[in-house]
């Protein structure tokens, strides 16, 4: 951005944004999990100075991934396309297919309209079944863990124009990553905690187009355009005294080490409980050292952990709720803020059960009552969740 001076005029006029990013620059890319761990999950600070970003607690990051050159390289070869080839991308601007092929569109995971849009281009007998109305339960199964190249080599065919992947494939999407950092404590960095997801299907290696693009392939040094997304449904509770219990295995506690750094900083007294979960706890204990020295020195007053395979019967964070039922309703029952964040499948409705039972076992009302108490919780704001 050229000098102090410039940085400043060019930041008091630019909002950042999905079509125009902040192209931060990568401070640190570490590992978080341990050698043997099953997850590969990375920590990521982001250089923010100069760029005029600012974030709460809460808020997420967006981050615009682009498609490896190795899978570029098998769609133009499939399709018969050298790369150089001239289109224009949603907004009418010229740019060239490999270009677009990996910075615009969406080939790291087959959806169902382009399925149904090569469906209809090739009238593919094999295809045609699995976009019939009435048949959602074999698209998707098809469609799990597939993406373009998987259909290109099923059903070969070629394209007239490669213009018409615009109406193929949908857009290259930013993925929403919960920041982990408080803007307080760190006004010149955002910090994000990201698990690379990594599986096979089908016969290949597959990746997270975006987690991989993060964790793996951008090291300290290099650049990955983002932009805030504000999220002003899972903010610090606005009195400074008010209880915080937050629920957030894996990556979902994320928000919570912001949460804990605004804390640190200065800008309110919460009382702060945390209940953390993993698979192992030497392998598995994101921010180990943090959270502990949290502890000690007060910022955090209640810590409650569960790694699920230390021990021969599993055990999660909702067990944990249960176990402290007791101390957790008297929290509850003083006006405290409940937090969850991660897994929307399974382990929030499975922390929302462990809540209710508490309700049940430890306020001393009727049957009706848990589920009324719910209710208020929602609509006093005080039952915020951030769940994927």
């Amino acid at each position: 951005m050229g000098s102090e001076g410039t940085a400043t005029l060019e930041t008091a006029t630019t909002t950042w944004t999905r079509n125009n990013p902040y192209p931060a620059t990568v401070l640190e890319n570490r590992l978080l999990t341990g050698s043997a761990s099953e997850k590969e999950t990375r920590h990521i600070e982001l250089d923010l100075t100069g760029s005029g970003v600012e974030y709460l607690p809460g808020d997420s990051a967006g981050i615009l991934p682009v498609n490896t050159c190795d899978a570029v390289d098998l769609v133009l070869e499939r399709l018969g396309f050298a790369g150089d080839e001239p289109v224009v991308d949603f907004y009418g601007k010229p740019l060239t297919l490999r270009d677009a092929l990996t910075s615009w569109l969406m080939i790291g995971k087959l959806s169902s309209s382009t399925l149904k849009g090569w469906a209809k281009h090739t009238g593919n007998p094999d295809l045609s079944p699995l976009v019939e109305p009435g048949n959602k339960e074999k698209l998707e199964a098809y469609l799990w863990g597939r993406e373009f190249i998987d259909l290109l080599e099923h059903s070969p065919a070629k394209l007239d124009n490669p213009q018409q992947l615009f109406k193929l494939l949908p857009r290259l999407a930013p993925r929403l990553y919960s920041i982990s950092s408080s803007q307080a404590l760190h006004p010149n960095k955002i910090d994000l905690s990201v698990r690379v997801v990594k599986y096979e299907s089908h016969g290949r290696a597959r990746q997270g187009v975006c987690s991989a693009h993060i964790g793996e392939r951008t090291p300290p040094g290099g650049k990955l355009p983002l932009f805030v997304h504000s999220n002003k449904l899972f903010r610090l509770p606005a009195s400074p005294d008010v209880p915080v219990i937050m629920v957030g295995p894996g990556t979902g506690v994320a928000p919570f080490r912001a949460f804990l750094q605004h804390k640190q900083a200065g800008r309110g007294r919460w009382p702060m409980w945390l209940f953390f979960g993993d698979q192992r706890e030497s392998q598995d204990f994101l921010y180990r050292d943090e959270f502990l020295a949290w502890r000690a020195d007060g910022t955090l007053q209640r810590l409650d952990l569960a790694f699920s395979r230390d021990q021969k019967e599993k055990i999660y964070v909702q067990q944990r709720i249960r176990e402290n039922s007791a101390e957790l309703w008297r929290w509850l029952d003083q006006g405290a803020y409940f937090y969850v964040c991660g897994d929307s499948k399974r382990m929030a409705p499975d922390v929302e059960a462990a809540l209710l039972q508490a309700v049940a076992t430890h306020s001393g009302r009727g049957p009706e009552y848990p589920q009324e108490f719910l209710t208020e919780l929602k609509k006093q704001n005080r039952y915020l969740r951030d769940v994927y």
